[in-house]
């Protein structure tokens, strides 16, 4: 098989059109259960779309992960309720925690969720995530934390206000006893966070597992070492490339 072309770096500028923000978000769907990290139909990945109101990209209520293509991709409004005609339902409830932080939290065009069981355990443990590799260090006060107020839905009133205060402008998020979530600038920088959160939470619960003891980098080695990963506005954007010409290769229906 010949090499691919190396990808172009973007600009950062860009805005991409629905079209666009339907086949990266349908390739992001795709890969989170590629890789194992899906909870059978429930968690979603949203997107915001350009121009005048509201309006975001999700998963019909019903698909599994591994069934989502551009097309299937279902346009709501900040209350999740449907902007387009489809056959297939939404679920608002779901969608509470993804448009109050598409609404509220900067750098949030694109929101993640998961239930996977690495992070549902560190959801449940009071000392977060800890710093004990390489990969975990970049999330070192990158990780905000929001206490469980029970299945998030508009009965519970003033949640979403405290969600997009726990968030500040961090890129990832623990929810206590309920699982993980990531923001970014664009679809591939939450998947970048998302995937490395999830590869954190894995980590540590091995190492917890092992019954060995914790060793923690001293606090000038661990800032050093998120320093070292940086920030950019295009982050995650050469996995993303790598990521999506798998897909491209091995599901290209995601792109239909």
């Amino acid at each position: 098989m010949p090499l691919p072309p190396p990808p172009v770096r973007p600009d950062p500028n860009h805005v991409p059109t629905e079209a666009e923000l339907r086949r990266d978000l349908a390739c992001a769907y795709r890969l989170i259960a590629h890789l194992g990290m899906t909870d059978l139909v429930y968690t979603h990945l949203s997107v915001r779309v350009p121009g005048e109101g509201h309006r975001f990209l999700v998963n019909p209520y019903g698909l599994l992960f591994e069934e989502i293509t551009a097309s299937s991709l279902v346009l709501v409004d900040a209350e999740g309720e449907l902007a387009q005609e489809t056959s297939w339902p939404v679920n608002p409830a779901g969608f509470v925690i993804h448009s109050a932080l598409h609404m509220g939290a900067p750098n949030a065009q694109c929101v993640m969720h998961t239930h996977t069981l690495a992070g549902m355990a560190v959801a449940a443990q009071k000392g977060g995530l800890l710093p004990l590799n390489q990969i975990s260090t970049e999330f070192h006060d990158r990780v905000a934390f929001h206490d469980y107020e029970g299945v998030a839905a508009d009965d519970n009133l003033g949640e979403r206000e405290r969600l997009v205060r726990d968030m500040g402008d961090k890129p990832a998020m623990v929810l206590r006893h309920h699982g993980l979530l990531t923001v970014g600038r664009t679809v591939a920088e939450a998947f970048y966070w998302m995937y490395y959160l999830e590869q954190s939470c894995r980590i540590q619960i091995a190492a917890q597992s092992s019954g060995a003891e914790l060793d923690i980098p001293p606090e000038e080695v661990v800032l050093r070492a998120r320093e070292q990963g940086g920030n950019s506005p295009v982050k995650g954007w050469l996995v993303w490339q790598a990521m999506r010409r798998k897909m491209d290769r091995e599901q290209p229906d995601y792109m239909t």
